[in-house]
């Protein structure tokens, strides 16, 4: 039986990538993803052959793996962070079904929320819950509803996707909705281009982040009740005792 790898890349750093995941692009003959993330591992694995499709193409994306993998050879489908967050894992498993010679092995990654958090300091030591703000595959309707409910129970909210040219005010709606539980001084954070060239961050209110310009390529904190700011980092009390 053919195994196909879906594999974690982590933000895009070789060095935060798993020492699983390096080796499981070592031992392929092909490593196909989306055009962007293909291109952040290419220098790393000379002698491969990497195939690639644009954006919402993903169902293509799969099956050529599939197709690859049933001609004899080693495959594995990359995935930006965690191939099984808003990945393709799911898909993988799913179109699976249609080709019985092949099995399918996931390999973990950092994900955003985690290599972002780092980045911040500690946010996401409490509970937390993770909303993408793309409404492409989701209803708005919908991902309102888990915003304002995450907001009520006062989770740390990390969000995914939270702004493009055509979804420029989608932060904004976001912040509108969560501040009908959260103070408009809830501590946040932001961090762009995370394990890449010009990594950034950034600690703010929920009011100041209401009118913060964002892209697809930052990834976005709110705090909950009893987040605080220490020495410029965002920190999540879990209420350990230290007296």
């Amino acid at each position: 039986m053919n195994t196909i790898y879906v594999v974690g890349i982590g933000p895009g750093a070789y060095e935060k990538m798993t020492i699983e995941a390096a080796e499981a692009l070592r031992s392929s003959d092909v490593i196909i993803g989306y055009t962007v993330y293909v291109d952040l591992v290419r220098e790393h694995f000379p002698g491969k052959v990497f195939l690639t499709t644009p954006m919402r193409k993903e169902v293509d994306r799969c099956r050529m793996a599939f197709e690859e993998a049933e001609q004899g050879k080693q495959v594995a489908m990359i995935c930006s962070g965690d191939a099984g967050v808003y990945g393709m894992s799911g898909l993988m498993l799913e179109l699976g079904r249609e080709y019985p010679s092949c099995q399918v092995k996931m390999i973990p990654g950092v994900t955003a929320a985690t290599g972002g958090a780092a980045v911040l300091g500690a946010p996401l030591i409490h509970d937390f819950a993770l909303i993408s703000l793309s409404d492409l595959l989701t209803p708005w309707e919908k991902i309102e509803k888990r915003l304002r409910l995450a907001a009520e129970a006062d989770f740390v909210i990390c969000l995914y996707n939270p702004g493009s040219k055509k979804r420029s005010d989608y932060l904004e709606k976001a912040c509108e909705i969560m501040m009908e539980s959260k103070s408009g001084d809830t501590i946040c954070g932001i961090v762009s281009q995370i394990g890449r060239d010009g990594e950034a961050m950034r600690v703010l209110s929920l009011e100041e982040l209401k009118h913060t310009p964002v892209d697809m390529f930052t990834t976005v904190f709110i705090g909950n009740s009893q987040t605080v700011v220490i020495d410029g980092k965002m920190v999540t009390p879990r209420g350990y005792r230290y007296e």
